[in-house]
């Protein structure tokens, strides 16, 4: 045979191998339900359950009291802030805060994100004023402090101006009372559609700076797709295509002695940090801030982090329905993987040495699932004993 005549014999030969029936059928059976199977591990224990609208936020203070908040998503939100109070949720701190004032938007709660105890007797509630995660409505992105013993709103900080953009999406905040004459909280901008910054403000004049806006360490990973239960989480653009969901810098976490701040994007799966002095310093130009920040590698896509005392922190996996661990030499470890776990969202440690986290089927939502809403009730906020205490604010 003639080398060249041999891509034509073979042809042939794959053509008539196609064409013959197999020898011998091939018997198969559906997979027994007792298969090899992925394991969960860790010990989740539920909290609440939630049979009404879906919570995002979760704080537990230094006694114990539990808060958690319901953002104007599309939901049904009578109050979009409450407590736990045997074995129901409350409207917090009174159901009249929770409406929003059309006269004042400064005034009313219109929609929280998030909910942190600072540790020292209060209750801050964030505000973003956009619910739906339309623009932020003038002068309605807001905190509210809310004193432990008497119920009480005692501090309102309106955003001011210059840190505010139409897209905007104040997310999440710690608190450091170590600095400053009042302390310093710093937010993260969570913009679907505009850049992500971290928003560092003075409590006590209510100053606020605008800081690593647009940075990488801020902005959507542009190669990133989320894929959880198996399906990418994508939404519908203008064009009709659809494309991944995009979430700048979300998770933000403070170190135990004030001096670092970790923060992640949502659409991303580093982690990174920053000296919170440089953060701090008006003086410190944009460029040299971004060189200044440290991408600490891969820990998983996170919507919630927290810090605790001994210098360990902790982070979401969404993607794995886990939730994780970074010890204070860099190295990560999974503390709980479990199928219930269904987007795992704020974290929150109690005194009791739990995490407290939601578990909010996010990603279900219709927008990620062609219109349809693919949620089950109920939603849960879960806890996990880790035996460590919260990172201190003083």
């Amino acid at each position: 045979m003639r080398l060249k005549k041999l891509p034509a014999v073979l042809a042939l030969t794959s053509a008539c191998a196609l064409a013959m029936p197999f020898a011998h059928a091939i018997d198969a059976v559906a997979v027994p339900a007792n298969a090899p199977a992925d394991k969960a591990f860790g010990k989740l224990e539920q909290v609440q359950a939630f049979y009404d609208a879906m919570p995002t936020g979760v704080t537990v203070s230094e006694t114990g009291r539990i808060f958690v908040n319901f953002p104007r998503w599309g939901d049904d939100v009578p109050f979009t802030v409450g407590e736990l109070r045997d074995g129901k949720v409350v409207a917090y701190p009174d159901a009249a805060i929770n409406r929003e004032n059309p006269r004042d938007p400064s005034d009313g709660l219109i929609s929280v994100q998030s909910v942190v105890a600072d540790g020292q007797g209060r209750v801050w509630l964030l505000d973003t004023a956009a619910p739906g995660f339309s623009d932020p409505k003038p002068r309605g992105a807001k905190l509210v402090a809310v004193d432990l013993a008497s119920n009480r709103v005692v501090k309102r900080l309106v955003f001011p101006d210059n840190v505010m953009l139409p897209s905007t999406y104040v997310n999440d905040m710690r608190f450091d009372f170590r600095t400053g004459t009042e302390g310093t909280v710093y937010l993260t901008d969570s913009s679907l559609r505009g850049p992500g910054a971290i928003i560092v403000m003075d409590i006590a004049s209510g100053r606020a700076m605008r800081r690593l806006s647009g940075a990488p360490s801020t902005s959507v990973d542009p190669a990133f797709v989320p894929v959880v239960e198996g399906l990418p989480v994508t939404v519908e653009a203008a064009d009709g295509k659809r494309r991944p969901l995009a979430v700048a810098s979300d998770g933000i976490a403070l170190s135990a002695d004030g001096q670092t701040l970790y923060f992640t994007p949502l659409s991303s799966r580093h982690l990174y940090s920053v000296a919170t002095a440089l953060l701090r310093d008006a003086s410190v130009s944009e460029a040299q801030l971004a060189a200044a920040v440290q991408d600490l590698g891969e820990k998983g896509a996170s919507d919630g982090m927290e810090a605790d005392a001994a210098g360990a922190l902790y982070a979401g996996d969404y993607e794995h329905n886990s939730i994780r661990k970074r010890l204070p030499d860099g190295q990560w470890q999974t503390l709980v993987h479990d199928p219930r776990l269904l987007w795992p969202d704020t974290l929150s440690i109690g005194p009791d040495g739990y995490l407290y986290f939601t578990a909010n089927q996010l990603h279900r939502q219709a927008v990620f699932r062609g219109g349809q809403d693919q949620r089950q009730k109920p939603y849960s906020l879960m806890r996990l004993k880790i035996d460590a205490a919260p990172a201190p604010t003083r």
